[in-house]
């Protein structure tokens, strides 16, 4: 198990993001709500989300647990 504080959301973002990463749910996890509704409208309006999902789940899972908390949860970085 990490010792880094915010790596236990990786797993949960990088596997959401793969699997129901066209709703957004991903970004919901890691606290941007914003970043969750663009990708729902994404979706919605022209069915594109979920390729940015199964992006973002693919790097999330890819990265190092320090790099991940210092991008996504330090960082707050909202696109891939």
């Amino acid at each position: 198990m990490s010792t880094v504080p915010g790596a236990d959301k990786k797993i949960l973002a990088g596997i959401l993001g793969i699997v129901l990463g066209w709703t957004g749910a991903q970004r919901f996890v890691l606290g941007d709500v914003t970043g969750g509704i663009i990708r729902l409208l994404l979706t919605l309006a022209c069915g594109l989300g979920w390729v940015i999902g199964l992006i973002e789940g693919i790097i999330y899972l890819t990265k190092s647990d320090e790099e991940f908390v210092a991008t996504y949860i330090d960082g707050d970085k909202a696109w891939f």
